[in-house]
């Protein structure tokens, strides 16, 4: 108890330093303090002791599976995702893969006619392959199935409701029976990627994944299997973020609430979900695109850690069209370090035992199993997707997410924080265009990136007038916050501009005595727009500059002011 009351008077004396409490805030506050709400309103505490109630989670291998579907140590499937339309350089792609630490194959949209030559070389009873095919799902997985070799493996990728929440097409759940009288190979991928792309929260992910997979269940008991081989049918894939901890708990959350949904069926022989785990798109930048490295390590990682079966970390330059062999080859080795020089797959459940992990778990497992009810009383997943519902409430999700990314409270690096004006990115032939048409599909940089794109489409680079007040040691801080929030819209700051926007950066003791002076010469020097790096009021000033100020309003009304045309 020492311990803990030490570390709040500490945090409490960061605090009061930063104005966030006052003399008389008693240590016993500091937690409400520093606490945060995750966007399923699950509360985070700053610090987390034994003292903090989790149920029990088991032990690895064995029911509720939080603490791992397998009983023993081994490395995940390291699975390669090839969307190249070209069935040529895709072969030559898998091959590489296979060649250098890839166990498993993601086809994305090879032509059904294609597969053949796609695969050709491809020892199919060794490397397994998962089809993602949409609409042509029937025919890929004919096509793959007639392929040479009898003890093919890997998923035939159907996913109907998938397709329809992507495409608002027909989404016809008897394709699940059909390809289950046809094949040996599990037939259905439920794609949580789905509504994590469009926005969705950690728990608004795997209830929806939940409902989706009940769903299919219900669809192949009813075609005629068994609940047990049914069950066997199904893979899910979920999104891992940079955000470790969350992506942790939510693969250990996901395989709880699964392991209830079976128990219900009551199947005796009770197998763990299997899982796919790839590295979040919405992530992913456009600019600045090797900080994608960055993420893609933290969610392989964790992916790994949660317990993932098999995991799919994106080339780096992903955002920017088709990867090339050295964005691929440096996706593989990202997962050959931490399986082989790491050792993160040598050990079982590595978060297991934290405080915070297993409290984040539960508190997830129960706000995923909200959601699923909520659309269980709806109607079930095809009925809260042709009603609205789903969209509605990760539309609702996306808002509040959308909010914190313009004002920065979740910085993207190379983008929103830290862009590099002068970056030449790679050049990268253009990918296929992702199925649409319905729920949307969003990047967290989309609207930085943007702004980005218009800036640059110029003749000349828009520029602000930088106004510094005293000297560097007195000024640097603010001039720094502003050069940095005008190039996340690709706007220069410079002090030998003519720009009819101005900024004035200084410290506290300079604006109280040269503001008001400085505000009318330059509107004498047609200086249209003022801004002020800081807090205050200052006659003559149209807007202020400061930490958590909607970033993304500060640019749009700039390129405004400077005629800056979308293009």
């Amino acid at each position: 108890m020492s311990d803990l009351l030490d570390w709040q008077r500490l945090a409490l004396g960061v605090l009061r330093k930063s104005g966030r409490a006052g003399e008389d805030t008693p240590p016993e506050a500091v937690a409400e303090l520093l606490a945060t709400d995750t966007y399923d309103g699950i509360r985070i505490a700053p610090l987390y002791t034994a003292a903090d109630p989790a149920p029990p989670a088991g032990t690895p291998g064995h029911v509720p599976f939080v603490r791992g579907g397998r009983a023993a140590a081994r490395p995940w499937d390291v699975r390669a995702r090839h969307a190249d339309p070209d069935p040529k350089v895709t072969r030559a792609a898998v091959l590489a893969d296979l060649e250098n630490g890839a166990t498993s194959l993601w086809l994305a949209g090879i032509a059904p006619g294609d597969l053949a030559e796609a695969l050709d070389g491809v020892l199919l009873d060794l490397a397994s392959v998962v089809l993602d095919n949409g609409p042509d799902t029937l025919a890929a997985a004919r096509a793959f199935l007639a392929l040479p070799g009898a003890d093919k493996s890997g998923n035939l990728g159907a996913d109907p409701l998938g397709l329809h929440a992507r495409t608002r097409t027909n989404a016809d759940l008897s394709l699940l029976s059909v390809l289950a009288g046809e094949s040996s190979v599990p037939v259905a991928t439920v794609d949580a990627t789905i509504y994590h792309d469009a926005g969705a929260s950690d728990a608004q992910e795997l209830g929806y994944a939940t409902a989706t997979g009940l769903a299919y269940l219900r669809q192949l008991v009813g075609g005629g299997l068994s609940a047990g081989m049914a069950l066997k049918q199904l893979e899910f894939r979920f999104a891992a973020t940079a955000d470790q901890f969350a992506t942790i708990a939510k693969l250990r959350a996901a395989r709880r609430i699964w392991a209830r949904i079976a128990q219900v069926c009551e199947v005796a022989h009770l197998g763990a979900q299997r899982q796919h785990a790839v590295t979040s798109d919405a992530m992913m930048t456009a600019r600045d695109p090797w900080t994608n490295l960055l993420r893609t390590t933290v969610a392989c990682f964790a992916a790994g850690a949660g317990g993932a079966d098999a995991v799919t970390v994106q080339p780096f330059d992903t955002r920017l069209g088709l990867p090339d062999a050295f964005s691929r080859r440096i996706a593989r080795n990202t997962q050959s370090l931490l399986i082989e020089e790491s050792g993160v797959a040598r050990v079982l459940d590595p978060a297991g035992g934290s405080w915070y992990v297993e409290s984040l778990t539960d508190a997830l497992a129960h706000a995923a199993w909200d959601v699923f009810t909520e659309v269980e009383r709806a109607g079930g997943m095809h009925t809260a997707l042709r009603s609205g519902l789903v969209a509605d409430r990760i539309g609702a999700t996306w808002e509040r997410r959308h909010t914190d990314l313009a004002h920065r409270r979740q910085p993207i690096t190379g983008v929103s924080e830290f862009p590099d004006l002068a970056e030449r990115r790679p050049v990268r032939p253009p990918a296929p265009l992702p199925p649409s048409g319905g729920l949307p599909r969003h990047w967290y940089s989309q609207s930085f990136e943007r702004l980005r794109d218009a800036a640059d489409a110029q003749a000349e680079p828009p520029t602000v007038r930088l106004v510094a007040l005293g000297p560097a040691a007195a000024n640097s801080g603010r001039v720094s916050f502003a050069t940095n929030l005008f190039a996340a819209g690709g706007v220069r700051l410079a002090p030998d501009s003519t720009s009819p926007v101005a900024c004035i950066c200084g410290s506290d003791r300079s604006y109280a005595s040269d503001v008001a002076e400085l505000v009318p010469r330059l509107r004498a020097e047609g200086v249209t727009r003022i801004w002020l790096a800081g807090q205050g009021s200052f006659e003559g000033v149209d807007s202020y500059l400061f930490t958590g100020c909607d970033a993304l309003d500060v640019l749009r009304q700039t390129h405004l002011d400077l005629g800056v045309v979308a293009p």
